[in-house]
C-alpha cells in the first residue's frame, strides 16, 4: 500500500482490462450535480401548480395522482402527518394538497416511483415548451462519439426515471443525444446501490446484444460518482471507474480508478468492442 499513485496507474496501464460496454449514471457523471439540484428540482416546485391546472383532465396525470393517493394512504402506516389526497374534492381543493404532498417528499429526497414519475412528466412538459434545456459535459459528447464509431453500446442507469433520463439526453445543450444510447435502466430493477441489480443489468444487457452467454460481467463498465453503487456493482464483479466532477461529494479513500472527465477513461480500461 505504500506504492505511490503513479507506480500503481503505470502497473494498470500494463495489462488494461478490456471492456465493451459502458453502463453510465447520469448526476454527477455525465451532468453536474448543480444541473439537477439548483434547476431540474426547483422547476418541480415552480410550475407545478401551474402543470396541474393544464393537464389536470389527461390520463397521464390521473394515473399519477392515484399513484400518489396509493403512496400516501401507505406512508399513513407509518407517518401520521402524511398529507392526505382524498378522492371526492374538487380540483381547487385537490391541487394544494398535492402541491404539499410532493413538496414534502422532496423536502426528505424521497426517491418514490411516484414522485419520480409524476416528476418525469413535468419535466416532460418544461422539455417540450422549450423553458427546460439540460447539460451534459463536453467531453461525455467526445467520449460518445468516439465509442459509437468503435461499436461499444452506452448504456444509462440512474434513479430518475426512464422517462426523465431519455428526456435529458434528448433535450440537451448539445442537442438529441439519443442515437448514442442503446438502453435505460432506473431504479424499477433494483436499487443502484445493491449488487442484484448490477447482476440484473448484466443478463438484460447481455439479452439485448444477442451475447447471452458471451458477455462476461466484468466487460461491463460502470462510471458513477457514488461510493456505494461503485462498491455494489464491483461486487456484482463489473468494472468500475469513479467520477469525480466539480460540485461532487468528497470521495472516501477507495480502490477505484478515479477520473476527472470521460477521456481518462482508456487509462485503466481498453474499450473495444465485442466483436473485436
Amino acid at each position: 500500500s505504500t506504492q505511490s499513485t503513479a507506480q500503481k496507474q503505470t502497473k494498470k496501464q500494463k495489462t488494461l482490462h478490456k471492456v465493451s460496454v459502458l453502463l453510465l449514471d447520469i448526476e454527477g457523471t455525465t451532468t453536474s450535480i448543480s444541473f439537477v439540484t439548483e434547476t431540474l428540482f426547483p422547476y418541480v416546485r415552480e410550475h407545478l401548480e401551474k402543470f396541474l391546472l393544464e393537464n389536470w383532465d389527461t390520463e397521464e396525470l390521473k394515473e399519477d395522482l392515484e399513484e400518489l393517493r396509493k403512496l400516501s394512504e401507505e406512508d399513513l402506516k407509518t407517518n401520521p402527518d402524511v398529507v392526505q389526497i382524498p378522492k371526492d374534492l374538487t380540483k381547487e381543493e385537490t391541487i394544494p394538497l398535492i402541491v404539499k404532498n410532493v413538496t414534502a417528499q422532496m423536502d426528505l429526497d424521497r426517491k418514490t416511483s411516484a414522485l419520480k414519475q409524476l416528476q418525469g412528466h413535468l419535466w416532460k412538459f418544461g422539455y417540450q415548451n422549450g423553458s427546460l434545456k439540460s447539460q451534459v459535459y463536453d467531453d461525455v459528447i467526445e467520449s460518445f462519439k468516439k465509442w459509437k464509431a468503435a461499436h461499444v453500446p452506452i448504456f444509462i442507469y440512474s434513479s430518475g426515471s426512464i422517462l426523465a433520463q431519455k428526456l435529458l439526453f434528448q433535450h440537451s445543450n448539445h442537442g438529441d443525444l439519443l442515437s448514442y444510447l442503446e438502453g435505460y435502466y432506473d431504479t424499477t430493477i433494483g436499487s443502484k446501490v445493491e449488487k442484484a441489480s448490477y447482476a440484473a443489468i448484466h443478463t438484460s444487457i447481455a439479452q439485448q446484444l444477442s451475447l447471452k452467454d458471451s458477455l462476461k460481467i466484468d466487460s461491463i463498465l460502470f462510471v458513477t460518482d457514488n461510493i456505494l453503487e461503485a462498491n455494489a456493482a464491483n461486487e456484482a464483479g463489473m468494472s468500475v471507474v469513479l467520477s469525480v466532477r466539480p460540485g461532487n461529494k468528497e470521495l472516501p479513500k477507495n480502490e477505484f480508478p478515479e477520473i476527472r472527465s470521460f477521456g481518462e477513461i482508456e487509462n485503466y480500461y481498453n474499450l473495444s468492442s465485442n466483436h473485436d
